[in-house]
């Protein structure tokens, strides 16, 4: 696979990482945290879900880029970038869970 293809890969992960923690009540969409389907999963449970999948999402980019040659260091300014990224690709997922009027 090409360095172009890899970095499509990373995108799309990254974009369906982002907004996985406001689209459920379940934890990493997979583990059940209530049965009270009234309940509600917390805010800042998913920015802790939005953290961990930032730095899961950075691992496998990681992984990637050490498959295809050398990996190259990163300063603080390459972190603080892609978080603000990821924070932005979360966006449609915020907006769909906190900002869509419901007709109920």
């Amino acid at each position: 696979m090409n360095i172009s293809l890899f970095s499509w890969v990373v995108i799309l992960l990254a974009a369906l990482a982002a907004n996985l923690p406001f689209l459920n009540q379940q934890l990493f969409a997979l583990i059940p945290l209530k049965k009270d389907p009234a309940w509600v999963k917390p805010v800042w449970l998913r920015l802790v879900e939005l953290l961990v999948l930032y730095f899961v999402v950075g691992i496998v980019a990681h992984l990637l880029e050490a498959g295809v040659g050398n990996v190259f260091s990163q300063g603080w300014e390459f972190y603080a970038i892609t978080a603000c990224l990821f924070l932005v690709l979360a966006y449609p997922g915020y907006v769909m869970r906190y900002l869509r009027k419901s007709n109920a």
